[in-house]
Parts: structure tokens; C-alpha cells; sequence
């Protein structure tokens, strides 16, 4: 019997959920909203047909923007790109090809290459172009206009809700570039993350001529996660410093990321003592002290600041000899 379950498993590929409830929560919550503040925006610029004109595709780009909000497929490009470029092409094929079922047809295809091309790959852009040529009269009186209003109208609705309402949860910012700390150092590496340079990586991806929706800095983080995790690597006092950051590793409401801003040295290491600010998530600015070894019990991993590329940039030109 666990043999057959694993297989269908397997078959359907059904994988362990390791979202928090809490997440899954959020989740549901942001694509309400964002549908619901659509709906009202598109009656209150475009009237009675407002409703009309709300393109279906929205709905699996809400999905994408609350259920995986730091997804590659999820990201502003995407759905901004993939959205309008795929909504001229839809457009073009309806009134270029007679026949609706080839214009259909031509129009997910096209779409599809036209995103590889413009790397804005956002599944629900194929729907927006289907729409384009089978959503009827209203849709096909709109023209190129259907670009404009309302598919940019809607997208812009989309991104506004998702940038303020995972904005409003510190471990699901969105974009994804706007995270503010990262397990992964720009210098001074685990060998973990040795190990799992990014080119490298994106290598590989080359070699499979393969697409995941997930960006390349967020693999690199799980594999070098996974590997520290495979060997049982964790914070001890010697390694808690100061100025350093480190997290507890959990997810959603209870996760944390404290500094160290000071320390005080003792004769006796166990009575050494930290004192610690809380910079991200619960109890954001909350200043408090500790033992070095009660610090260390709590933390999981050491994290880094996110800087700027620029920043970065000019982080490594200073450092050359």
C-alpha cells in the first residue's frame, strides 16, 4: 500500500507542503484583495462594462503574486512584460488571422515565444492573449486599446497591491529584491556557498535547458541551506560576534533577525553576555541582552544585509590591492 501511494504520489507529483498555516493564510487574504480592488477600480474608470472587461488571467497572476511572491515567474518583469506583450500578440492575430480557432492557437504559441524572447515568462500572459481573441465583442471593439485598458490597467492594480501588501510581511517582501537580508554573504563564504556559485549554478540550468520559477540567487541559498542542514551545522557562542546578524530561522510571524551591538567580556565564558536589536521581523527595533550561549541556542544561522549591485560594485573595487 505505501508502495502504491508513493508511486501515485509521485505520478501526480504531490510533494510535502512545508508552508506555514499562517503563510497559506496570507496567501488567500492578498488574492482577495487584489481581485477585489480590481473589480472596483476597473467599474470606477471604465463604468458598467468595467466588469466586462476584467481579463480572467488576473486571477492566476494573483496566484502567482500571493501564493509565490518571490517566484522568478512572480516578479514585476514578469507579469508586467508578459502581460502586455502577450496582449499585442493576442490582439495582432485576431485581426490579422480569419480563422478563430488558428488566431486562438497562434495567439498562446506566439505569446509563449515572445516572453522566452523578452525573458518575462508569466504563465497567465497565454490566457491574456487567448482573451484577446475569443473574449467577444467588447474585447474585439477595444482594438490595440485591450494593451492599454484594460489589461495595463490591470496589471498596475496587480503589482500596487503586491508590492503593499507583502511589503506589509517582512519575510515576503515583494519584489523579491527588496528582502533585506540573505543567507548567503557577498564575501567571506561558507564553503557551502563556495561550493554553489551562482554561475555555476545558471551553468547547469544551461546544461538541462531548463526554466524553474525560481530565481537563481534563491536555488543557490536552498542548496547551500541543505547542505549546512545535511551537516548539522549551527551557531555557537565562539562564532556570535558583534555587528554581526543572525536569524532563528523560523517562518512567517515568528521569524526574526537580531544584531549584535554590543557585548560585555566575563571571567567565566558562560556569564559572557550580548546585547542584541532587533532589525527584522517580530519585535522590529526592540533592544534586550542576553548570554553569549543563550544568543547562540537561539540563533539558526548567521544572515548578511542585501546591498544595492552598485553598492556592491564599488564594495569590491575598494577591496582590490
Amino acid at each position: 500500500m505505501n508502495t502504491l501511494r508513493t508511486g501515485l504520489q509521485h505520478f501526480f507529483g504531490i510533494e510535502r507542503e512545508s508552508v506555514s498555516g499562517t503563510e497559506k493564510l496570507v496567501s488567500a487574504v492578498g488574492g482577495v484583495l487584489s481581485i477585489v480592488l480590481v473589480v472596483s477600480i476597473a467599474y470606477a474608470v471604465l463604468g458598467k462594462t468595467g466588469a466586462v472587461l476584467i481579463i480572467p488571467s488576473m486571477g492566476a497572476s494573483a496566484v502567482l503574486l500571493f501564493a509565490v511572491p518571490h517566484g522568478r515567474l512572480s516578479q514585476p518583469w514578469a507579469v508586467l512584460g508578459g502581460h502586455l506583450v502577450s496582449a499585442i500578440v493576442g490582439v495582432a492575430c485576431y485581426q490579422l488571422v480569419p480563422e478563430p480557432f488558428l488566431a486562438a492557437a497562434l495567439a498562446v504559441g506566439l505569446a509563449i515565444g515572445a516572453m522566452h524572447l523578452l525573458s518575462c515568462i508569466h504563465p497567465p500572459g497565454g490566457a491574456t492573449a487567448l482573451a484577446a481573441v475569443i473574449g467577444g465583442p467588447v474585447i474585439h471593439a477595444l482594438g490595440y486599446g485591450y494593451v492599454f485598458m484594460p489589461t495595463l490597467l490591470n496589471v498596475a492594480i496587480m503589482l500596487a497591491v503586491a508590492i503593499f501588501f507583502n511589503g506589509i510581511f517582512p519575510w515576503r517582501r515583494y519584489p523579491a529584491s527588496t528582502m533585506r537580508f540573505t543567507d548567503m554573504p557577498g564575501s567571506g563564504r561558507s564553503r557551502a556557498a563556495r561550493l554553489l556559485d551562482k554561475h555555476n549554478i545558471e551553468r547547469a540550468l544551461e546544461d538541462m535547458d531548463l526554466i524553474v520559477d525560481i530565481a537563481t540567487e534563491d536555488l543557490q541559498r536552498l542548496f547551500a541551506l541543505t547542505l549546512e542542514h545535511a551537516e548539522k551545522q549551527h551557531v555557537t557562542p565562539g562564532q556570535v560576534r558583534l555587528k554581526h546578524y543572525y536569524t532563528n530561522g523560523k517562518h512567517g510571524t515568528d521569524w526574526s533577525v537580531r544584531q549584535i551591538i554590543s557585548e560585555s567580556i566575563s571571567a567565566d565564558p558562560e556569564k559572557h553576555m550580548v546585547t542584541y536589536r532587533i532589525v527584522e521581523g517580530r519585535g522590529l527595533n526592540r533592544t534586550s541582552m542576553c548570554t553569549r550561549v543563550e544568543f547562540a541556542q537561539w540563533a539558526a544561522r548567521r544572515v548578511f544585509p542585501n546591498q544595492a549591485p552598485a553598492q556592491i560594485t564599488s564594495n569590491k573595487q575598494t577591496k582590490r590591492p
